[in-house]
């Protein structure tokens, strides 16, 4: 997961307050069993809950936000042993009557949610979003929580070695820095790694709910925090009020197989810009073949494995700059600037501030990357033989060359991960009241698959499909056919009901025009929402 860093410099303004502990109200049932279960007696010693104390951290785009605290188990077998804190946001409800608190999460592992909070309750219809309290947290390792996992500062500072392993020397090369960097890991928080999974921030969504005094909460997650979700119903279905599950992952390939449907999801999105760009020849002059169009774009690759841009992009930072693309088209047209002027007129200025935008991580993404591998490499089983992704990935790109060794080193730690895996979770659910499911039928990070299996596992649940839409996170990101049916379904519940494998279908966001026409816009609600979500699922 990467965040731009605007975001990250939005969020981090956002400042926690402090809390006072008052008395927890009665656990409730697990339904969940085996690897989910707690020890016998864990709930009758359970801690006592923190209220949190609300203070004011409002931001010029959000001025209503508010901020607290709150102390959780680090290991929830144990509530009253060692304690981390989780730091949470708010924008309170304004009208008369409440639904209760919106717990909104923007995915990763690893993203952080206070400030999505605002942006939620901004662009909801304001009748939607004035009964809720919207809440927005940090999950454990995350951001303003406490600790803060950062297992190497630097781990992506260019130019990293080339990321497909062209000779045995650039394999080895990348195989040291995911060994360096799970060893770091397990030396900096040994403690802590083996409670970073999604089990336990999903226990910690209902501390949350009790410190907040509520019954039930609604839920509304993206990208990964749609597993997340669906794990949380899993354990507590009797507190779920309103389920909306958006960009799904699919939970029968957490995490390693999810990766290698990736691969080809992205590369199938890189083509898509490369057909784009070639429809707007007139403004990119790279030719009106998809294909040669492409052809181009490997051949600024190998250029720049051999001669990184200013010393600083070379050929694994160029896919990550252009990795958002998959992500959201709002990205292409910059992105195509980027990669015309570098072809057409030698220029490296706008690829390099292309770098800086999309790929380029900071501090915050060191933080991010450190609990999007803490929580993944721990959720689930991951290969610890180097042949077999070595023999996977391969067999990847010679279909799919776009993302696949880049994706493999993003998650390579996992082959090397010095805590042991929980088992993966079986979110089938018949105990929820109907969730509310929105997935894109050309998503790249979490391909189409996963919201049919999703809407299959949990009965009753309704799915709507953007389709032929390509972006990761679609509601509230400018499709009102979308939003319509969110906003129907938080105000009273109502969901469609259809007769095949969708329950409803809307059209599309038009793509993007290039920045130099009359009809380009450098704003959207896309752009705002999807600046928030990141990157990496």
């Amino acid at each position: 997961m990467r965040t731009r860093a605007a975001v990250l410099c939005a969020a981090a303004a956002v400042v926690a307050g402090s809390l006072t502990a008052v008395p927890a109200g009665a656990s409730p049932r697990h339904t969940a069993t085996g690897d989910l279960a707690l020890p016998a007696g864990s709930a009758a010693a359970a801690a006592p809950v923190g209220k949190p104390t609300w203070k004011k951290c409002g931001t010029t785009d959000y001025p209503a936000l508010q901020c607290a605290s709150l102390k959780v188990p680090l290991d929830h077998a144990h509530p009253r042993g060692k304690q981390i804190t989780l730091a949470l946001s708010r924008i309170p409800h304004t009208a008369k009557t409440s639904q209760g608190p919106l717990l909104v999460n923007p995915g990763g592992p690893g993203g952080s949610g206070l400030t999505l909070a605002g942006y939620i309750a901004s662009a909801l219809p304001g009748k939607v979003a004035a009964q809720y309290d919207v809440i927005g947290f940090d999950p454990r390792g995350v951001g303003r929580s406490s600790p803060a996992l950062d297992c190497r500062p630097g781990h992506f500072d260019a130019v990293r070695p080339d990321s497909v392993p062209s000779t045995p020397a650039i394999e080895q090369a990348n195989l040291a820095r995911a060994r360096t960097f799970a060893a770091d890991c397990g030396r900096k928080y040994a403690d802590v790694l083996p409670h970073m999974d999604t089990v336990s921030a999903a226990r910690d969504l209902d501390v949350i709910r009790q410190a907040l005094g509520a019954r039930r909460i609604s839920y509304l997650g993206y990208s990964y925090g749609t597993y997340l979700g669906a794990v949380y119903a899993k354990l507590y279905p009797q507190r779920v009020r309103r389920l909306v599950l958006d960009s799904i992952v699919d939970p029968t390939g957490v995490w390693y197989e999810d990766n290698l449907r990736q691969d080809h999801a992205f590369d199938d999105r890189h083509r898509a810009l490369m057909a784009w760009i070639a429809r707007h020849d007139s403004a990119y002059r790279l030719g009106t073949d998809p294909e040669a169009v492409a052809a181009k774009w490997y051949a600024m690759r190998t250029a720049l494995a051999a001669r990184p841009a200013g010393g600083r992009v070379g050929a694994a930072e160029l896919e990550d700059t252009f990795m958002p693309g998959g992500y959201f088209n709002g990205y292409w047209p910059h992105l195509a600037e980027a990669f015309a002027a570098y072809v057409n007129d030698k220029k490296t200025g706008p690829l390099i501030e292309a770098y800086d935008d999309f790929g380029a991580v900071d501090a915050s993404g060191d933080n991010g990357f450190s609990v999007y591998s803490a929580v993944q490499c721990r959720d689930a089983s991951w290969p610890r033989d180097w042949n077999r992704w070595h023999r996977d990935t391969w067999a990847v790109y010679e279909k799919s060359p776009f993302m696949a060794w880049n994706n493999t080193w993003y998650n390579a730690s996992c082959a090397f991960w010095p805590t042991g895996t929980r088992r993966p979770v079986d979110i089938a659910n018949g105990e929820l009241p109907p969730a509310l499911l929105f997935q894109a039928t050309d998503d790249a990070a979490t391909p189409y698959a996963g919201g049919v299996t999703v809407h299959r596992l949990l009965a009753g649940s309704s799915l709507v499909v953007e389709q032929g839409g390509g972006n990761h996170g679609i509601t509230l990101s400018g499709n009102a056919c979308l939003d319509k049916h969110l906003a129907r379904y938080l105000t009273d519940g109502t969901v469609p009901r259809g007769d095949g494998a969708a329950d409803a279908v809307c059209e599309r966001t038009p793509d993007p025009k290039p920045l130099r026409t009359r009809e380009a816009s450098t704003a959207s609600r896309g752009s705002t929402l999807h600046g928030l979500l990141g990157f990496r699922r």
